[in-house]
């Protein structure tokens, strides 16, 4: 079979099958399941490129298939899925198609630039990045499922979908829009992966109140 199928994108692989599980439950109306699974997805992400690097021998053609992969893998979870859960979420009219365009457009141009800027970078110098240029996609892990957690305070709705578009606008516009953003550290992401982990068993508690919000 064509392709790489060690431990080291296993978990990759992984974050992907969520990704397209959460689009199937988008298309189910099941926004509160897509949410959480946008998180596991965020979990994957964080820890597979560290999975990665314990493999010593790996071949140049499989680190380049495994940055391949993993940015196609960030596309669907989080490129698509966000942009499905606002479907999920009430964005069906003309104008908030052109929204959801626009969002999943701008993570994709963010994705190809950073492939293109990150291996020029890995051509000159071996140090490890210290600040990325402008929002990396897989921040929505974490931003979206917070602004879902408080859907109930919104009172109705429409009003969840408002807000959930003009947050997608700013998102996407912070993925094309040149800025100097520090990357974490080991205990940041020790920090963001707890945090991820207690907004996740905050969001299933609070299932039931959830579901009969989007019922």
């Amino acid at each position: 079979m064509v392709g790489f199928y060690n431990y080291t994108v296993i978990l990759t692989y992984i974050g992907t099958l969520c990704g397209i599980v959460g689009v199937y439950e988008c298309a189910m109306d099941k926004p509160y399941i897509a949410i959480c699974l946008l998180l596991a997805c965020g979990f994957c992400d964080m820890f597979d490129g560290a999975i990665a690097k314990t493999k010593k021998d790996r071949t140049e053609v499989e680190k380049k298939f495994g940055i391949q992969i993993d940015s196609l893998s960030d596309f669907v979870s989080f490129g698509l899925l966000p942009a499905m859960i606002g479907y999920s979420v009430g964005m069906k009219t003309w104008y908030y198609v052109i929204v959801l365009c626009l969002y999943v457009l701008c993570a994709l141009i963010r994705l190809a630039y950073y492939n293109v800027t990150e291996e020029e970078r890995q051509q000159q110098t071996t140090e490890r990045r210290k600040f990325f240029e402008g929002l990396p996609v897989t921040n929505s892990a974490l931003i979206f499922p917070v602004f879902f957690s408080f859907s109930n305070f919104f009172g109705r709705q429409q009003n969840f979908t408002i807000f959930y578009c003009i947050l997608m606008v700013v998102v996407a516009m912070l993925f094309v829009i040149k800025f100097k953003m520090f990357k974490a550290g080991k205990k940041g992401l020790t920090v963001v992966a707890c945090f991820g982990a207690l907004l996740l068993v905050w969001i299933i508690v609070n299932f039931p109140n959830l579901i009969k919000f989007w019922s």
